[in-house]
């Protein structure tokens, strides 16, 4: 299914035909901008001439971090993102047989169990776990029953609250807007 997050289509194309570069987007997406975010798997995938998860859990560490820190950057905390990227790689490849999509379709798993199983990956918290299930859900057609649920507010219909709900040009402005005025009334309800 094509997506649209990052403005670039080769690194659309590949989060669209790519689940360990979906994967690895959504890991990558901390401050930073989601679009850079994203488009880190297809700097990595250009730079080292692949994006499988046995060749990066098996790249050496310091030469990966220089992928990194290439122009432009894959992010711009070259040294512990190259290091979560690697984490992420070796779960995948030793846990789910190098397929990333396992996670969330080995033995037909509900939305519980996705959400459970994505917990469980190197830098994948509850938010940024719920976050990706609503992407699969919302975007790339997952059909685990309950994944709205799991998801939790990521998962409504007709809301801009994350990555989730980019579409266009127009639905990424609605999720910075929405990300932006989260931000603000936080910062309110500290003072």
């Amino acid at each position: 299914m094509a997506l649209n997050i990052t403005g670039d289509t080769a690194a659309d194309e590949l989060l669209g035909n790519d689940a360990f570069a979906l994967l690895t987007g959504m890991l990558l997406d901390q401050q930073v901008p989601m679009e850079s975010a994203f488009a880190g798997p297809e700097k990595i995938r250009q730079r080292i001439g692949t994006i499988d998860p046995a060749a990066i859990a098996d790249y050496d560490p310091e030469a990966f971090v220089d992928v990194f820190k290439q122009t432009p950057a894959v992010h711009r905390f070259p040294g512990s993102m190259a290091g979560r990227v690697q984490a992420l790689a070796v779960a995948v490849r030793d846990e789910w047989g190098d397929d990333a999509s396992a996670i969330w379709t080995q033995g037909d798993p509900d939305g519980a169990e996705v959400l459970r199983r994505l917990k469980a990956l190197p830098g994948f918290g509850e938010q940024k776990a719920k976050i990706f299930l609503a992407l699969l859900g919302k975007q790339l057609g997952l059909k685990a029953s309950g994944w709205r649920e799991a998801a939790g507010h990521y998962g409504e219909d007709g809301v801009y609250r994350s990555v989730a709900d980019i579409v266009d040009p127009e639905s990424l402005v609605r999720v910075r807007a929405t990300k932006q005025a989260a931000k603000a009334a936080a910062k309110d309800a500290k003072s």
